[in-house]
């Protein structure tokens, strides 16, 4: 399984950026996915993640950020919206096929992951 993360860029407080993880693998729809990031200084934390449906979120980013997948393109997003300076951070994608829901936010639950995308707000 590879992950390969996109869409990280230089964006106003306020705006939106939509991250993109394409899986390279078979039964993509088999595998809960997440987002977590790193920010200077700092360890790396959950952003995000889902099984096939809903989506389950880090307090700092509940009613901004929206997880989806689509399953026939092996992608899985991340929709960033209102964003703030504390949101720079490089951002992860990560895949596992046994994550369990009460571990979704677990870092550990996860044995496969992209290289991050980095992700700046800045005025």
């Amino acid at each position: 399984v590879q992950l390969q993360a996109s869409g990280g860029g230089l964006v106003q407080p306020g705006g939106s950026l939509r991250l993109s993880c394409a899986f390279s693998g078979t039964s993509f729809r088999s595998y809960a996915v997440g987002w977590f990031r790193q920010a200077p200084g700092k360890e790396r934390s959950f952003v995000a993640a889902m099984k096939q449906s809903g989506g389950s979120y880090a307090d700092s980013v509940k009613g901004r950020f929206t997880i989806s997948r689509d399953n026939p393109k092996n992608t899985v997003y991340l929709q960033m919206h209102s964003l703030r300076p504390e949101d720079t951070a490089v951002y992860y994608c990560a895949a596992d096929p046994s994550v369990i829901t009460s571990n979704l936010a677990s870092q550990r639950a996860y044995t496969n992951w992209g290289l991050g995308t980095q992700v700046t707000v800045s005025s």
